[in-house]
């Protein structure tokens, strides 16, 4: 079954309203749409990436540096089309996680060709060790006149929506002020609801493991991103060992040989790497692969259309993250098949490849090419 053709549909969907973590707000929900046609007549296709201000980069990545060498290719021949992927990696000059991301949007759509050409759903094609998976939402924004106690009302407002537990955020004030914010949230919706903390690297070094100690007592799953960017290995080592709180990361790698170094430093628990900034779900399961040797769990950075796949299909596999819909409209609107939420739990798809079905009215209306 060879490729004929490869589209791209970018969308950009406004938020009700800006939504910020530590030190970064998001005003759109942005995606790429990639169709991949084939010459018996299956289209795969997926969404990937959430980032307004590269997406014309990625896509022009993806038309005139990789869809001249995959076309023609054997669908089946996944891990060959992967390495044809790779020459834009090389540009030195350009920040490499633009081809990474455009690998990932054609690795997404040719996996889910593969398996509506099986008629299997990708998760038991990869293993199948699950059928559903907890899911939490990320959500415990700053935003402007919130007040504390909203926190455990949206704590208590997720529950009731059907979700498991809560991404909260932290990193962007004080580690007193953090800790607060999460032993609200934790007292409003008891020990049964799962909590894990995401700095994204706001914290420095001490600042995480002071944070840390003060929110011991609040059954955190996971601290997420602790601490800042430059010397994050050594940090995050230092606070799972002086707090005793899981340490989750990984999003920020864009290459398996970043995932392994986190697992050497022994600087992780949880390794959340994202198949759709960094190669595509197929560099995602080498390292899994990788975790498993060094007992590490994989979790996923957002991106629930593919992450649910991936999670289940692995022993080690952890927990779907979704947003509340004001922050993602798109997984509520764009997937007009998607599974609802029951008491914390997200059934995975079982149609073919990533058993999704794209609403076309919505894609027309905030299509942006």
């Amino acid at each position: 079954m060879k490729i004929t053709d490869i589209k791209t549909i970018p969308i950009q969907m406004p938020l009700p309203k800006t939504f910020k973590g530590s030190h970064y707000f998001m005003t759109h929900r942005c995606t790429i749409i990639t169709r991949i046609y084939t010459d018996e007549g299956i289209i795969g296709e997926c969404y990937n990436g959430d980032e307004f201000e590269t997406q014309a980069e990625v896509i022009k990545i993806i038309h005139d540096e990789i869809k001249p060498k995959v076309l023609g290719m054997d669908i089946f021949s996944i891990e060959k089309i992967w390495e044809a992927m790779l020459s834009p990696t090389y540009n030195i000059l350009r920040d490499r996680k633009l081809a990474t991301n455009a690998q990932a949007c054609i690795d997404s759509a040719v996996l889910d060709a593969w398996g509506k050409s099986l008629n299997q759903p990708l998760f038991k094609l990869w293993g199948g060790y699950k059928t559903e998976l907890p899911v939490v939402a990320i959500a415990g924004y700053y935003e402007e006149g919130k007040k504390l106690a909203d926190f455990g009302t949206e704590m208590e407002n997720l529950r009731a929506a059907g979700l498991g537990g809560c991404k909260f955020k932290v990193g962007g004030r004080s580690p007193e002020e953090d800790a607060e914010r999460v032993r609200v949230a934790r007292s409003a919706v008891g020990d049964d609801f799962i909590l894990t903390v995401d700095a994204n690297q706001g914290f420095t070094q001490r600042d995480a493991i002071k944070f840390g100690t003060l929110v011991q007592n609040c059954n955190i799953r996971w601290f997420e991103e602790p601490c800042r960017w430059y010397n994050d290995r050594s940090s995050m080592a230092l606070v799972r060992n002086i707090t005793g709180i899981p340490v989750a990361a990984g999003q920020s790698e864009y290459h398996r040989g970043g995932c392994r170094d986190l697992f050497m430093d022994k600087a992780v628990d949880v390794c959340n790497f994202d198949a759709s900034w960094s190669g595509g779900p197929t560099e995602w399961r080498r390292v899994a692969a990788m975790a498993m040797a060094f007992e590490v769990e994989m979790g996923h950075h957002e991106e629930p259309q593919v992450s649910a796949h991936l999670l289940a299909s692995i022993p080690h596999g952890t927990m779907m993250e979704v947003f509340h819909p004001d922050r993602d409209p798109l997984f509520y609107s764009l997937v007009e098949n998607r599974n609802p939420f029951v008491n914390g739990i997200y059934q995975v798809p079982t149609g073919p490849g990533w058993g999704l079905k794209l609403d076309e009215t919505v894609i027309e209306k905030f299509r942006v090419d």
